[in-house]
């Protein structure tokens, strides 16, 4: 299943993708969204060999993979309201919708024996990536999903048990 077929509320299909394939483009993305950051972890006192590891991993998968595509959210089509709480719920909609098509993205990933990982980074330099990428303005970036057939099986699938996530309503007996 395409990830466009993901649904959406008002069928307004929120979402928009920016396939990258260019090396270069890969690698100016990681340099810019490493140097915010790295700032960003500066200023919260982190320790700097803790900083260059985690730059080193997300600059390794940025740059790494044959394709990213970038997931965004766009407001454009989504309707309008006067009063904050409808216009929350409004843009809440439209995040799972935007949600849903990525997740679409990944299981037809899977499907075809490719590998995939989701990556929320851009949540914390969306300004930063929209820059890099000159996106259009309405182009929200939520995550980058990096494509590749896989060079190896990776960490193993871990889900917490259903009884940890799962409460049943009281059955009436």
């Amino acid at each position: 299943m395409p990830a466009t077929a993901a649904p959406s509320a008002h069928n307004r299909q929120p979402w928009r993708f920016l396939v990258i394939e260019a090396q270069s483009t890969k690698q100016r993305l990681a340099q810019a969204m490493g140097e915010r950051l790295r700032f960003d972890r500066l200023r919260d006192g982190d320790p700097l060999d803790a900083i260059e590891a985690d730059l080193a991993r997300s600059h390794t998968r940025l740059t790494g993979a044959p394709v990213l595509v970038l997931v965004c959210l766009t407001m454009t089509d989504m309707d309008r309201y006067a009063d904050e709480r409808r216009s929350r719920a409004e843009r809440s909609m439209a995040l799972q919708g935007t949600a849903m098509a990525a997740q679409n993205l990944l299981s037809a990933a899977h499907a075809a024996g490719l590998g995939a990982c989701w990556m929320c980074a851009p949540l914390f330099c969306s300004d930063t990536v929209a820059s890099v990428l000159a996106l259009q303005p309405d182009w929200e970036p939520q995550a980058i999903i990096t494509l590749g057939f896989p060079a190896d099986r990776g960490k193993p699938f871990r889900r917490r048990p259903l009884s940890e996530v799962v409460r049943y309503e009281d059955r009436e007996r």
